[in-house]
C-alpha cells in the first residue's frame, strides 16, 4: 500500500505553458505535491481540433500519464476542458477549469460580464449556457492570437498590445472580464491598459486549486516536466510568461 501511495502523482495537462500558472499556485498553496506537467505542443493546437480529434487526443494523453503514475489529472486548458464530459475517466480523477471559472464568476455577481478565450472555448457555448442558467449574460470575445503570442514568449510587444486593444474594445466597460485561457494571466498588466479602471479581471486558477485540494493527494517527490514539442521552447516560454524556471523538460511521444 505504501508503494502505491508513493507512485501517485498529480498531472497537469495543457497544450502549452498556460497551465504553469496553475502549477505555481499549486506549489505555493498545497505544499510539496509531486506534479507531472505535460505540454502537448507536438500535437495540433487543441482549439483547432474537431471534437472527435480532441477527445481521442486527450484520452491518449490520459492513458500515457496513467503509465507515469498519474492518478489525479487537471486539464489547465479551456479548450481541453470543453471535452471532459466525453473522456474516458477510468482510473483517473479529472478536473477542468470551466466549472471553477463559472462558480467563481457567479459569486462575484457581475453587473456586466465579458469573457476572452480561444475560438473553441467561445464557440462551444459552454460558458454562455452555464452563465444563462445562473441568470448572467456574457459578452464573449475570441482572443485566439494572444495565447499563440504568449506561447512564443511574447508578453509585451507592440503587436501584442494591438491585439489586446482590438479584442477588448467591445467589452472594455465590463464590470468583470473572465480570463477563459490560462495563458492570459501572464499579460494581465497589459490587459488592464485597454479596459475601464473599474473593470475586474477574473482568473479562475485560485478556485480550481481550492477544488483540487480536497483530493487525497500525495506529498513529497520531485516535479517532472514533459513535452511532446520542443523542450527548450517550453523552458523559454515558461520563464518569459510566468518567471518559472523549469528543470530540463523531457520530450515524450504519445501513441495516437
Amino acid at each position: 500500500m505504501v508503494g502505491l501511495l508513493m507512485n501517485r502523482q498529480l498531472g497537469i495537462v495543457d497544450w502549452g505553458i498556460g497551465g504553469i500558472s496553475i502549477h505555481k499556485l499549486i506549489k505555493s498553496r498545497l505544499g510539496n505535491v509531486p506534479v507531472i506537467y505535460l505540454s502537448d505542443t507536438g500535437a495540433k493546437p487543441y482549439g483547432k481540433m474537431s471534437r472527435a480529434e480532441l477527445v481521442a487526443r486527450l484520452n491518449a494523453v490520459s492513458e500515457f500519464l496513467k503509465t507515469q503514475g498519474v492518478t489525479h489529472l487537471v486539464f489547465g486548458c479551456n479548450a481541453a476542458s470543453t471535452a471532459i464530459d466525453f473522456l474516458n475517466h477510468d482510473g483517473l480523477k479529472i478536473e477542468g477549469v470551466i466549472e471553477s471559472a463559472v462558480r467563481l464568476t457567479a459569486r462575484k455577481k457581475p453587473a456586466q460580464l465579458g469573457l476572452v478565450g480561444g475560438g473553441r472555448t467561445v464557440r462551444s457555448g459552454v460558458y454562455r449556457k452555464a452563465f444563462r442558467q445562473r441568470g448572467i449574460t456574457v459578452q464573449q470575445r475570441v482572443a485566439q492570437p494572444l495565447s499563440g503570442l504568449i506561447e512564443s514568449g511574447d508578453v509585451s510587444s507592440a503587436m501584442l498590445r494591438r491585439a489586446c486593444k482590438a479584442i477588448l474594445h467591445p467589452i472594455k466597460d465590463s464590470s468583470h472580464i473572465l480570463l477563459a485561457c490560462t495563458h492570459y494571466p501572464a499579460i494581465l498588466p497589459i490587459l488592464h491598459e485597454f479596459v475601464s479602471a473599474e473593470t475586474v479581471f477574473i482568473d479562475p486558477a485560485s478556485e480550481l486549486v481550492d477544488r483540487i485540494k480536497r483530493w487525497r493527494l500525495p506529498v513529497g517527490g520531485k516535479d517532472t516536466f514533459l513535452t511532446t514539442g520542443d523542450p527548450k521552447k517550453m523552458q523559454t516560454a515558461a520563464f518569459k510568461a510566468f518567471a518559472a524556471r523549469l528543470p530540463s523538460p523531457r520530450k515524450v511521444k504519445i501513441p495516437f
